[in-house]
């Protein structure tokens, strides 16, 4: 992974963050945002993956439903924020549009993906620290404002 901050203005760090093959992106979000100290931010990101986990929340259950996919996909949209957990670290929730081959669909929560070529993402920080809660209806830390 590669990074370079690319505007620093009034203390709001925008950052280029580029994946190479085979690296995994979550874990590297989580690392790239503690190196920086990122305690509130929001990313976009394109690319490929040769391997994915999506997630699903099924409402009925109060449970997020995995979904592994085993096969080359275009990233087409990769959104997301970081905040600070309950136990003051970061914790990444993205969100990912991907094309499969047959320029068919998927989309989810990103758990984990695994970069083929490449993965683009543009780190922006916010003004305010964001903060996680667990939500007592789904179980889901959510953003605290």
């Amino acid at each position: 992974m590669k990074t370079k901050l690319i505007d620093d203005q009034s203390g709001r760090r925008t950052f280029a963050v580029v994946f190479d093959i085979d690296q995994e992106v979550v874990s590297g979000l989580l690392a790239f945002a503690t190196d920086y100290q990122l305690a509130g931010s929001h990313f976009t990101g394109i690319g490929g993956f040769r391997d994915v986990v999506l997630g699903y929340y099924a409402w009925d259950a109060k449970a997020v439903r995995r979904n592994a996919v085993r096969e080359q996909v275009e990233v087409a949209s990769l959104i997301g924020t970081i905040a600070l957990g309950m136990d003051g670290k970061p914790v990444v929730h993205a969100h990912v549009v991907l094309g499969k081959s047959d320029g068919s669909a998927l989309a989810g929560h990103l758990f984990e993906g695994h970069v083929r070529p490449t993965l683009e993402i543009v780190v922006e920080e916010v003004p305010e620290h964001l903060q996680r809660h667990r939500d007592e209806a789904t179980g889901m830390l959510m953003l605290s404002l």
